[in-house]
């Protein structure tokens, strides 16, 4: 059936585009009719079905035309394992306009793009709900941390009373079969029958109580045709339990020989479950600790100056513009600038740096920080989601919700291994059935149930989401931030790793070293002439030579003109000047003819009036502290570690000799950094770090980029992962937590796939022909859930990273 969708396109510019973006939506197969609009930059088609609209936001792609996407966050309860996590992502994708769906098992959270004004955050919730996964649009839902021990006390309580109610069960029918003595006293006293009674009265209560939501959340999969986990669970609990009812009071239906009970086994099952759910959320919740500190770093509420003084307001009342009173020890509430007052405030959560920043009249504060001893008052200038800590929780949580490429793996077993399992237990009961010793209907239930139960695909579900969690959390931690998931798998694979010089490996603000002048030349008149050209440049050598000329008269300059990579014109006094590289002066033709020695740390610009040269400048900028110990902790772990910089080769090559670094590409001119970047990826991938704006395609081009979190916006937007402070150490640990994740990621991936391999066919029987061994339902339902807790377990060892 046909359907009306509206939403917005961007890029239109003019009648040109509407009608190409037009045509591009005509020409795809569903889509009966549309139309684009210029003013409200909208597109509204007829289509057949959702296909379409998939292939309609493509075609827009293709031809220029993207339409505008938002993304949503939902919290969703319910999830119990893999096969979950792909219903419901399926169920997301279904949703017309949605572009990508990622769900996550560890957090319970699904990351969605979606076309706006096709869809909403809150149809998104409804239709994983409609899936029987209750979902929220997550800032409507309640804090996932009170969620989560809300969660975790209920299992808690629940397999509390399923142990209380299962002990007896356990006791009546497995101390018949261990002890003689027992079995006899059961028969002289109670009596067999009785006995089997007060097992099913209690049994029939866990199912009942605590173990109802294998059945509330199971059955319903089952008649969608979309078993999962607790599908599985409840097949074979009832199972047994059916079966062992039916020995109690009808036996007479069953064969001879026959007439057996396994009320212990439903009942040790769902208990055993509900105890590995109950360590699963414990330690679950313990995979999201990064989170919960940062969100701990937020005050409550905020000191706000009005006409009848400071007044005590919650922070989410609090707008840009606020004038907020600060007492010594509390934390700064949000971004801003000082206006009044003297402390030092410590920024050692944000930058990693100890030493607490000097805070006086117009210093930056970051929301979050802690205030020495002074009392300060700022002016908000940043406030709930626009500050540094909600962006930095927001890249944590964003890292924490990805969904890496090894994933995809464990998406293509999952998407069909419950209804595999499900045919296999039947197998294995027709098997045992046809084949299988007398009592062969008690064998086989105990088989089928134990594949049911054994198969539960918990673990595969939660070896990667729950490293990714932990493992980014750490990072977090150390002050390397992960904006996207997917570097925490690709920055393992890295060979060599590529650095700019200035800013990055160097404290990015250069001195004044050298000036060397044409004789009879002022020296205090060409260096003010120089510094009115640099005052125009934003560059940090420039910033040098004005910093030198600082007590000089400051001149103006007029038709000021950068030239990228070579230097700057500009008129000074009615002169021209120029100032810039040994290149720049070759292109003007004008010849290096003043005497000046440089070392080789040094960088040398020169500069000419009305095209004669009459200065030469010598410029060097300072090693970082931490730039010698992390470049040797890169090269200790295996990798080549690179220098690109717009430098002179004298100067790259003394900085390189120093810091030991293997290969170096000097005089690159930022339009050559990409191509130098392609150059060092021929031996394998590779990872750049810079911290400038020239750096951003860089960082954007390289297998992971990595942007100094001293840096630029601009920069940390291109890059994938970002390093909160200037320490160069940033790049080693990260590289370290990157490697430790994906080796926590196979060893649970190989333990869930491994463990299942392996029991399936132990459940099956296969070792009851050699050596008469069958696998309990209760052993299968003890190791079903150790599964969980010893992948989840595993990668909490990463917070030792």
């Amino acid at each position: 059936m046909s359907r009306t969708v509206t939403f917005s396109v961007t890029g239109l510019h003019c009648a040109s585009c509407v009608g190409r973006a037009e045509a591009a939506l005509a020409a795809v197969p569903g889509v009966t009719s549309a139309q684009v609009n210029l003013a409200s930059e909208t597109a509204r088609m007829q289509v057949a079905d959702a296909d379409a609209i998939q292939a309609a936001h493509a075609a827009l792609e293709t031809a220029g035309y993207p339409a505008a996407t938002s993304q949503a966050k939902l919290t969703i309860a319910g999830l119990h394992c893999a096969s979950c996590v792909g219903r419901a992502e399926a169920a997301l994708r279904a949703v017309p306009g949605v572009t990508q769906a990622s769900v996550n098992l560890a957090s319970e959270t699904a990351q969605v793009t979606y076309a706006e004004g096709v869809t909403t955050p809150a149809q998104l919730a409804q239709a994983v709900t409609d899936a029987g996964y209750a979902a929220e649009v997550a800032n409507n839902a309640a804090p996932q941390v009170d969620r989560k021990a809300a969660e975790s006390t209920a299992l808690q309580r629940a397999t509390l009373i399923a142990g209380i109610l299962t002990l007896p069960v356990f006791i009546l029918e497995m101390g018949s079969h261990l002890s003689t003595a027992f079995h006899h006293w059961i028969h002289t006293t109670i009596g067999m029958r009785t006995s089997w009674f007060i097992q099913f009265v209690l049994t029939t209560a866990v199912l009942a109580g605590p173990g109802s939501v294998f059945f509330r959340l199971g059955v319903p999969s089952l008649l969608r045709g979309a078993p999962e986990m607790n599908a599985l669970v409840a097949l074979g609990t009832a199972s047994a339990w059916g079966f062992s009812t039916v020995a109690l009071f009808a036996p007479s239906i069953l064969p001879e020989g026959t007439q057996a009970v396994y009320f212990e086994a439903a009942a040790v099952i769902c208990t055993l479950i509900l105890l590995g759910r109950t360590l699963e959320a414990r330690a679950k919740g313990r995979t999201g600790a990064a989170i919960t500190r940062l969100i701990g770093l937020r005050p409550a509420t905020a000191r706000v100056e009005t006409d009848a003084g400071p007044v005590e307001r919650p922070l989410a009342d609090v707008i840009v513009g606020d004038h907020l009173h600060i007492r010594p020890g509390e934390r700064v509430p949000v971004d801003g600038i000082v206006v009044s007052g003297d402390s030092f405030v410590d920024q050692s959560m944000i930058s990693g740096e100890p030493v607490p920043v000097h805070a006086t009249p117009g210093a930056q504060v970051i929301g979050g920080t802690v205030n020495g001893t002074g009392v300060l008052v700022m002016e908000a200038r940043a406030v709930g989601r626009d500050t540094v800590l909600a962006q930095v929780i927001d890249m944590v949580q964003t890292a924490q919700g990805a969904k890496l490429p090894v994933q995809a793996l464990v998406d293509r077993v999952t998407g069909v291994f419950v209804p595999v399992v499900m045919g296999l237990a039947a197998l294995t009961v027709g098997i045992w059935l046809m084949f299988g010793p007398d009592p062969a209907l008690g064998l086989a239930l105990v088989s089928g149930v134990s594949v049911l139960i054994i198969a539960c695909p918990c673990a595969m579900g939660l070896a990667t989401p729950t490293s990714i969690m932990v493992g980014s959390g750490r990072a977090a931690d150390l002050g390397v931030l992960f904006r996207k998931g997917e570097a925490l798998q690709r920055l393992e694979t890295v060979t060599t790793v590529a650095f700019d010089k200035t800013g990055t490996l160097t404290e990015g603000r250069p001195e004044l070293t050298t000036l060397t002048l044409r004789e009879g030349l002022d020296r205090g008149a060409v260096l003010a002439q120089i510094a009115a050209v640099e005052s125009q440049s934003e560059h940090p050598i420039a910033q040098a030579i004005c910093r030198a000329a600082d007590d000089l008269p400051r001149l103006k300059a007029a038709e000021f003109k950068a030239t990228p990579g070579m230097g700057a014109s500009a008129l000074v006094d009615g002169k021209t000047m120029h100032v810039g590289a040994a290149r720049f002066m070759a292109e003007l033709g004008i010849p290096l003819d003043i005497g000046a020695q440089f070392s080789p740390a040094e960088t040398p610009l020169y500069a000419a009036i009305n095209g004669q040269l009459v200065a030469a400048i010598g410029v060097s900028d300072r090693i970082k502290d931490s730039t010698p110990a992390a470049i040797a902790s890169l090269r200790a772990m295996g990798l080549r570690v690179a220098m690109i910089t717009g430098d002179a080769a004298s100067t790259a090559d003394a900085v390189a000799a120093t810091l030991g670094i293997d290969t170096v590409v000097s005089e690159c001119l930022p339009a050559d950094k990409t191509a130098a970047l392609e150059r060092l990826r021929a031996d394998g991938p590779l990872a750049f770090v810079g911290d400038g704006i020239n750096d951003a395609p860089a960082l954007a081009l390289a297998d992971v980029g990595l942007a100094i979190g001293t840096g630029t916006d601009i920069a940390m937007e291109a890059a994938d992962v970002v390093l909160m402070s200037g320490d160069l150490g940033g790049v080693a640990r990260a590289v370290a937590i990157s490697r430790a994740t994906m080796r926590n990621i196979r060893q649970n991936l190989f333990w869930a796939f491994a463990y299942n391999t392996a029991l399936i066919p132990v459940a099956m029987g296969a070792l009851y022909p050699i050596w008469g061994m069958m696998l309990s339902p209760m052993l299968a339902g003890g190791a079903m859930a150790l599964s969980s807790v010893f992948v989840v377990t595993n990668a909490l060892r990463l917070r030792r990273a």
